[in-house]
């Protein structure tokens, strides 16, 4: 029986920003194509960043908003004039911060396509009561508001810069989604855990730590667990590191001799 196969594409809104998936709907859609789709907040303008993935309908556990059309030369005269107004909003809005003296800080304003939503992104140490804020915002742009407040990850991504490795961060030029990172991942590639070493700008785990998590792990897979025993040349001794990079473990005897083993040698 042949599959009902569903036409999809992912796109964002912002560059790097996080990736949502959409139906087609019948367009010839590929990469860095701009395009208006319909979301539950209203119409976005959006970038193609995935080509096109056809999936089966029955995989799909949720259902796909479409994309409308391809923009128009209109669709993206009025996507820079939102810009442009958002970033008054923005000016606005600290403004507004300060009168009421919030413990917040503004990171980022956009408007819906149609300008029917104007959402305020900011972080803050504790919970904030913005009520007052977003009552004398929506007296004066006349369009829902929307406040959201955001985590150290998510504030990272929006203001960017240099990772310990030199390069700019990853999850500002293309990450999409964050990973679930966690202190085992360090553990398994024997990293030190030293905070000044394992986590970002953001003070959280390095968000690289799972680029070569599965690689180690399944290195590993054939070595012996540290504190193991082993048996070698007559000598017993405790495995206290294991190298899957270079296929060495070594052993520590009673007399606290280091020997330094090839994997599989014994």
């Amino acid at each position: 029986m042949k599959e009902n196969l569903v036409s999809i594409v992912g796109v964002t809104f912002k560059k790097y920003g996080k990736k949502y998936y959409f139906n087609c709907n019948g367009l010839k859609l590929k990469k860095k194509i701009t395009v208006i789709v319909e979301t539950e907040r209203g119409l976005q303008f959006g970038t193609v960043v995935t080509d096109v993935i056809n999936v089966d309908s029955k995989k799909i556990n949720f259902p796909l908003k479409n994309v409308i059309r391809i923009s128009t030369k209109k669709d993206y005269t009025n996507h820079l004039n939102n810009i442009r107004d958002a970033k008054i909003a923005f000016n606005k809005c600290n403004e507004l911060i300060d009168k009421y003296n919030l413990d917040m800080k503004l990171i980022d304003v956009s408007y819906t396509f149609e300008r029917t939503q104007l959402f305020f992104t900011f972080i803050a140490s504790d919970r904030v009561d913005f009520r007052n804020l977003a009552k004398e915002l929506a007296k004066l742009y006349k369009v829902r508001i929307e406040l959201r407040q955001i985590g150290p990850r998510d504030k990272a991504k929006e203001i960017g810069g240099l990772g310990p490795c030199g390069r700019p961060m990853c999850c500002s030029t293309y990450l999409y989604t964050f990973n679930n990172i966690t202190i085992n991942m360090a553990k398994n590639q024997n990293i030190a855990l030293n905070p000044s070493k394992i986590n970002g700008s953001c003070n959280r785990l390095l968000c690289c730590l799972s680029y070569e998590d599965d690689t180690y792990s399944e290195l590993k897979k054939d070595f012996p667990s540290i504190g193991d025993i082993i048996k070698h040349d007559g000598k017993e001794g405790k495995v206290v590191s294991i190298d899957p990079l270079n296929n060495k473990y070594t052993i520590e005897t009673q007399s606290n001799e280091r020997i330094e083993l090839e994997n599989g040698s014994n």
